[in-house]
């Protein structure tokens, strides 16, 4: 649900209470004191509980929207540029992790290789006996009957 989708539908609930008054106000003098009494002091507490929910979500430090995602500032539709200097940030500690990642791996790897590499080179065996099939199999077959 985007913002303006929830700005409409606010503004739907502010022209409901707005038609539900003028209806009271219209018979206001028809009812009995004390009903017209309780019916002042329920649009008080309403009136104010109003100021204070639009008081809570302009001055809202933590956010938590409808995404799953923590906001650090005002809500409402405008992004606050600590928003987006976070963002830019983890997408660059994210790059550069990535980065660190890939240089390991590839450190790795070849680190893997030149142990192959010197393995092969320095065993009895010539190099080319490793990419004989025949010798292949005779190794499999070998290590069937090792205890």
């Amino acid at each position: 649900m985007n913002s303006h989708t929830l700005r409409s539908s606010e503004y739907d609930e502010d022209t409901f209470g707005k038609r539900i008054t003028a209806r009271l106000a219209e018979s206001e003098g028809q009812l009995p004191h004390d009903i017209s009494e309780r019916l002042r002091a329920a649009r008080v507490q309403a009136v104010e509980k109003r100021k204070q929910v639009l008081l809570e979500s302009s001055t809202v430090l933590f956010s938590h929207g409808r995404s799953g995602s923590l906001t650090i500032g005002q809500t409402g539709g405008h992004t606050s540029w600590w928003n987006k200097f976070g963002a830019a940030g983890l997408l660059l500690v994210l790059a550069g992790g990535l980065m660190v990642i890939n240089v390991i791996q590839d450190d790795l790897g070849a680190q893997e290789l030149a142990d192959i590499d010197a393995a092969i080179l320095t065993d009895d065996l010539p190099p080319a006996a490793y990419v004989d099939a025949g010798f292949a199999e005779f190794l499999k077959i070998s290590n069937r009957h090792e205890p």
